[in-house]
């Protein structure tokens, strides 16, 4: 898994009514662009996260954001 600051991070929920969580990819501590990634969360919470086989980087020129 490979991510730049500005990317998206979308968390699959894992069973029946748990909400899928999506956040921006504010820092890459990771070499090469790997994991772990400080997320911003819609909520406002910020935390430390390893991406686990439910997780997907969504680019965010894909999502039509403009490159930084």
């Amino acid at each position: 898994m490979k991510a730049r600051i500005g990317d998206r991070l979308h968390v699959h929920g894992t069973v029946v009514g748990q909400h899928d969580r999506v956040g921006e990819i504010v820092e890459i501590r990771g070499d090469g662009g790997g994991p772990p990634y400080v997320v911003r969360f819609e909520d406002g919470h910020q935390t430390l996260v390893y991406p686990g086989p439910d997780a997907v980087v969504e680019s965010r020129q894909a999502a039509g954001h403009p490159a930084r």
